[in-house]
């Protein structure tokens, strides 16, 4: 994509610049009370034939994003390799969430669990690394997931009914585990 962007002659900036003017322009949209919680997604696509059309790993937009944009929650896609990993999260401030996408949307194919619940807590080790708190600590500014919606356009996604109320019941299993006693 970065080379796309590069070789593309009606672009004016580099996407470094633009993804700058990005943030400032969605923060003054954003503006808003200091009581009022406001979370973003960042989408990868999600297209007939469970298809996306963005990959790559957080960690080159992370400090930015994370610290420069104007919101409360990130709603993060982490359920394929293709998001990378979970140490971009050490630069999310105190004051910030992250909703961790562990759960896919694109195939009826269920995770096991375990792995979304080991996945969960190394996400939180990262988190409390980068802010100096607990792994308790970061799980309270974490939450989980589906990676994105069932169906975000009319024909919907790879899954059928019984498929993503066996994806939704699953993220409430882990939501359970990782935090018992939660609503």
């Amino acid at each position: 994509m970065l080379e796309g962007w590069k070789n593309d002659p009606e672009n004016f900036q580099t996407a470094d610049q633009q993804f700058d003017q990005y943030l400032k322009f969605y923060s003054e949209c954003f503006k808003r009370p200091d009581d009022f919680h406001l979370g973003i997604h960042l989408c990868r696509g999600n297209y007939v034939g469970s298809k996306h059309f963005s990959e790559g790993a957080y960690d080159r937009i992370a400090t930015k994003l994370f610290n420069n944009l104007a919101v409360s929650t990130y709603y993060l896609e982490y359920d394929t390799p293709r998001a990378g990993g979970f140490e971009p999260l050490k630069s999310l401030p105190r004051n910030k969430n992250v909703v961790l996408g562990v759960i896919t949307s694109k195939f009826p194919e269920l995770e096991k669990a375990s792995d979304a619940i080991d996945r969960v807590y190394k996400a939180a080790d990262f988190v409390a690394e980068g802010s100096g708190q607990s792994r308790e600590e970061a799980l309270n500014r974490l939450s989980v997931s589906p990676q994105c919606g069932f169906a975000s356009h009319a024909e919907g996604n790879s899954l059928g009914y019984e498929d993503m109320r066996k994806k939704l019941q699953l993220v409430r299993e882990v939501a359970d585990k990782v935090w018992p006693n939660q609503p």
